[in-house]
């Protein structure tokens, strides 16, 4: 088997294969398949395709997500963010979440909190299809808040926040496949963070990189917010920012 690819991945392109559950696989390991369709799956995967896109669906926070080439593929440490906003977003709130993607924090913050009315926005034409593939109901083209007037009480986002520099100590099958635009905002990494606070003049809940929590204080600073807290993932790593523009508490 070549070498990168985990056993597993094998497994799992064989259940989707066959049509069958990962149980059935290990039962009937010796059933004679129709080798075509699972080599072309292979195929894609010894490659460095991610096989949330060759499998076209992919798990957060509970539910299962459509996805392909167009988004980012959720991870689990994105789901801090959306405890974070479920436990903070105050009761009937209008909260926009800023590069949707595949829609997958908007339809779960909208499934968890059914008061909240929740926009997910992005710049990419073909995210907000898989946004809408996914169930997001209210969705709008906008480069970060332009197209919006200041009627929302809540800003929810994971922005890009990969500095150019560092795309290339990404795992090929991150760097090769996923969208750019998704993973770099330029040079400093902060770019749409910046602004993000620039424009958003409300409270904020926003996923950080490893190592950006003194630049996001600095940036706070400068556009009037105060940091309510810095929330670690499971890696002790701070991961979520909780902001409030001064005088929205």
């Amino acid at each position: 088997m070549q070498r990168g690819i985990n056993p597993r991945d094998v497994d799992v392109l064989l259940s989707d294969s066959l049509r069958q559950p990962l149980a059935y696989i290990v039962a009937h390991g010796d059933e004679r398949i129709d080798s075509a369709s699972l080599e072309a799956l292979l195929r894609r995967r010894f490659s460095g395709e991610p096989l949330q896109y060759i499998r076209r669906r992919t798990e957060f926070f509970g539910h299962e997500f459509y996805v392909d080439d167009r988004v980012l593929i959720p991870r689990p440490e994105t789901e801090l963010l959306v405890e974070t906003a479920i436990a903070r977003a105050p009761r009937g709130a209008r909260v926009i979440d800023i590069g949707t993607g595949s829609g997958c924090i908007a339809v779960s913050l909208q499934l968890a909190r059914p008061d909240l009315r929740v926009v997910g926005v992005d710049t990419s034409v073909g995210a907000l299809t898989v946004a809408k593939i996914n169930g997001a109901t209210a969705l709008a083209a906008s480069d970060v808040l332009s197209a919006f007037r200041r009627d929302f009480d809540l800003v929810v986002a994971n922005p890009p926040y990969i500095a150019a520099q560092e795309m290339q100590q990404l795992a090929p099958e991150v760097r090769d496949h996923e969208p750019r635009i998704a993973l770099t905002p330029g040079a400093r990494g902060t770019e749409v963070i910046e602004r993000i606070l620039a424009q958003a003049k409300t409270n904020v809940i926003m996923e950080i990189a490893m190592g950006q929590e003194s630049a996001i204080r600095e940036l706070a600073a400068i556009h009037r917010y105060d940091i309510d807290a810095v929330i670690n993932d499971l890696a002790g790593i701070p991961r979520v920012v909780v902001l409030s523009a001064r005088g929205r508490r």
